[in-house]
């Protein structure tokens, strides 16, 4: 079930075959849904996102954004899909009822994101960043607060961004210099400028409604005096109407390599001292709670990776279904050979195979994730829950950082499978290179996560979540060992988790001693490290589920003693096909990457600082 997008025969074994997703339905907090109902929505947001989504992708990338007379003009496709996006409710389908959602499972929207976001994700960032910022008005705004604006946020009759980033700062939010000043009225005057702002300025709706970090006058330095406020492009009535001009002003639209149908602008609040905003929640606590939204958007790169990787391995794969190149190379001397598709030369088979494992694995680490969240709000006891948060804490930087470089990969090796033909624009594949690009850098660059979670992540709750993570490995590992087929995949990925264990370990012990720069100059390669054992485990986890599948069908079939029947079935039977392709993806993955872990570690843990000795000038050209 490919619709060039998107695998959904994939995306329902990892729901219900892998992950057990009915076990959510069990519970009291989504008693109310069924299997029937989330093959229904996907079968729903399937048709959205070819239907009225996709057509919009490269045209939409043609066009761009254009900022005219100091308004920002999204593609015309845009506004058609966008109403009926809104209007159809997807926009916030995993909110309460009670603010206009539908309560689904976060892993649901999940899912059906991976859809929508592989059709155009530059038009899904106007929603996507809208749910986010009205999520801080529902968890930290006033009720008057959430009346004047989180309702119509939701619905999608207005928008919102994330504003942090400044042109002095960057990465630094410490460093900001928008600063608020006291009103007599319980107001603030803000004045600042913001850069990079993702769908910053657009007319797609009437509103915008921007969350802005600012400093009071007065607070301290640094992150601990930062303030967050909720500032409209245009002032709201009291009853609920526009009122003037809020000035917040848009200096520039940014010309990007992809993403070009998202309007990333620089906006600039209070130039001439009218720009009012409202603090949401206390002061001194923006850092604190624009984090809620920025793990949510990490997570939504995580997805956005996904979602370019999917689409470019299944376009990859038609392809070399149908370009008909060359005879094969075992007929290079047969005068009377056929050209053959290219599906059938080893190199580009590898290179499927291995956009393959990673499609699939970065698949079910993003749904892994989305599933934990949901258990956290289906369990009752406090240490249930703090075991499924925990994995969400950990998992979140190596979903965003992991899954966005990963992605680029598969996207890159995507104009492979194509050659000269993937570079022109006549194509999809080199599209979805330029906009997945953009993933490793926003929203924290990759560099920063991997701080995150070396210096963070890894010892929180005194290093439970990790352990955790390297027990639900072992669990897999201990499983798979008893499958015969499967057996040496299960001592690759053995070899490779205790590596990192040691790895771990080791990190630990440095940040006791004089060389605690190490773990920190090792971050990334530990992260990626990390990701591929990450990866072998749910590989190797789907492999074992598609096994028992198997052995059931080839008994159905009577097949179990006959390898060569068992091999005709891989042609005639689409769920034998399937599921084979489960087992030879993870026991490819653990000969090609997870063989390599061990070494990787060893080359970390002789301690090389040649990046730090270098002397400066050393990196003049």
């Amino acid at each position: 079930m490919s619709n060039l997008l998107v695998n959904t025969r994939d995306q329902q074994f990892v729901l219900f075959e892998q992950l057990n997703m009915e076990k959510l339905f069990a519970s009291k907090v989504f008693s109310g849904f069924s299997k029937d109902d989330v093959l229904m929505m996907q079968n729903e947001a399937e048709k959205m996102a070819l239907n009225e989504i996709l057509p919009t992708y490269a045209e939409g990338d043609k066009i761009g954004c254009e900022l005219k007379d100091g308004k920002v003009h999204v593609p015309a496709c845009f506004k058609a899909p966008y109403k009926k996006f809104v209007e159809g409710g997807w926009s916030c389908s995993m909110r309460s009822p009670d603010v206009g959602g539908q309560g689904i499972p976060i892993l649901l929207a999940t899912a059906y994101s991976e859809l929508f976001d592989a059709a155009n994700f530059a038009f899904m960032m106007y929603p996507g960043l809208t749910n986010g910022a009205a999520g801080l008005i529902e968890k930290f705004g006033t009720e008057e607060q959430k009346t004047k604006y989180m309702y119509k946020m939701y619905s999608g009759e207005w928008t919102g961004t994330m504003c942090l980033t400044e042109p002095n700062a960057g990465s630094d939010v410490g460093a900001l210099r928008s600063s608020a000043k006291r009103l007599p009225d319980g107001t603030y005057s803000i004045t600042g400028t913001k850069c990079f702002i993702s769908c910053g300025d657009h007319d797609l709706t009437d509103n915008i409604i921007h969350p802005v970090l600012a400093r009071i006058e007065g607070d301290p330095p640094g992150t601990e005096g930062i303030s967050i406020f909720i500032v409209p492009k245009y002032r709201v009535k009291d009853d609920g109407s526009l009122g003037e001009f809020n000035d917040v002003k848009t200096g520039n639209v940014e010309h990007k390599m992809g993403i070009k149908g998202s309007a990333t602008c620089t906006l600039n609040f209070g130039d001439e001292g009218k720009c009012i905003g409202e603090l949401l929640g206390k002061e001194r606590q923006g850092m604190r709670i624009m984090f809620n939204m920025m793990n949510e958007a990490r997570l939504e790169v995580g997805m956005q990776s996904l979602a370019h990787a999917s689409a470019a391995y299944e376009h990859a794969v038609q392809y070399a279904k149908e370009r008909i190149q060359s005879t094969p190379v075992w007929e290079m001397k047969n005068p009377d050979a056929k050209a053959v598709a290219i599906l059938q030369h080893p190199d580009i088979r590898r290179k499927l195979l291995l956009m393959k494992a990673y499609v699939e694995g970065i698949r079910a680490l993003n749904y892994f994730a989305a599933f934990c969240m949901d258990m956290e709000r289906v369990v009752e006891k406090a240490e249930d829950k703090e075991k499924w948060q925990g994995f969400v804490e950990l998992l979140t930087p190596i979903c965003k950082a992991y899954s966005s470089d990963t992605a680029v990969k598969v996207c890159s090796m995507a104009i492979d499978v194509y050659g000269g033909y993937g570079y022109c624009s006549e194509y999809p594949v080199e599209q979805y290179l330029r906009d997945c690009r953009i993933a490793p850098i926003y929203e924290g660059t990759n560099g920063i996560q991997s701080l995150d979670l070396v210096g963070r992540k890894l010892a929180q709750r005194k290093g439970m979540n990790t352990m955790n993570m390297f027990g639900e490995i072992n669990a897999t590992i201990a499983n798979a060992k008893q499958i015969d087929d499967l057996k040496k995949s299960a001592v690759y990925l053995e070899e490779a988790n205790n590596a990192v264990i040691d790895l771990t370990l080791h990190f630990a012990q440095l940040g006791k001693s004089a060389a605690f720069l190490l773990p920190i100059l090792n971050a990334a390669p530990y992260l990626e490290i990390f990701g591929d054992v990450i990866m072998g485990h749910f590989l190797l986890q789907a492999a074992a589920v598609a096994e028992e599948k198997l052995q059931a069908i080839y008994a159905a079939k009577g097949a179990e003693e006959s390898k060569g029947k068992q091999r005709g079935l891989v042609h005639k039977d689409a769920d034998v096909a399937f599921y084979t392709g489960k087992v030879s993806v993870a026991k490819f993955f653990a000969v090609n990457v997870l063989l390599t872990v061990k070494a990787r570690c060893e080359a970390i843990k002789v301690g090389d600082k040649t990046p730090i000795e270098i002397a400066d000038e050393s990196f003049a050209s």
